[in-house]
């Protein structure tokens, strides 16, 4: 498989996620929604109050996930993975000594054929040490020396 081709397929595994997560929050708000549309016909008094409450604290929180998730849409579309460059950056396939890396979000480990690979966003903890890195170049990660063997 070429990298073209892997980065492809790291990218569409990426986008699948994505997908994933955001129709799994929608069925979480559309729950949340019913269950408030059947606690407002139901006039149980304080119990009837306080299941509100928490019903209106679920539906926030849910909303902020639906933010966060939008926010990951909205970065997996601005991933180029047709630019080749001689630095890391998002859209960069990384190889490194210690496994390969594709700059792109944090969903982790993802088998491609009979390899991993490790999806990981800029602002992770590896991904602000691969930030930049150019082919050669060496950092410290986990007590451990990482060594950048080619870029693409």
């Amino acid at each position: 498989m070429t990298d073209k081709e892997l980065k492809i397929a790291l990218l569409a595994h990426c986008q699948e996620t994505v997908k994933k997560r955001h129709e799994k929050i929608q069925q979480t708000i559309s729950a949340i929604e019913e269950s408030l549309e059947d606690e407002s016909k139901s006039s149980a008094g304080d119990k009837h109050e306080t299941g509100r409450a928490m019903l209106q604290i679920d539906r926030e929180n849910a909303g902020k996930q639906l933010q966060e998730i939008e926010n990951l849409q909205a970065l997996v579309k601005k991933i180029d993975i047709t630019t080749i460059s001689d630095y890391v950056r998002l859209g960069s396939l990384v190889y490194t000594n210690n496994g390969t890396y594709f700059i792109s979000i944090s969903i982790g480990q993802v088998t491609v054929g009979k390899t991993n690979y490790f999806c990981v966003a800029l602002q992770s903890p590896i991904g602000q040490l691969l930030s930049g890195k150019k082919k050669g170049e060496t950092f410290m990660f986990n007590e451990k020396e990482f060594a950048v063997k080619s870029i693409s």
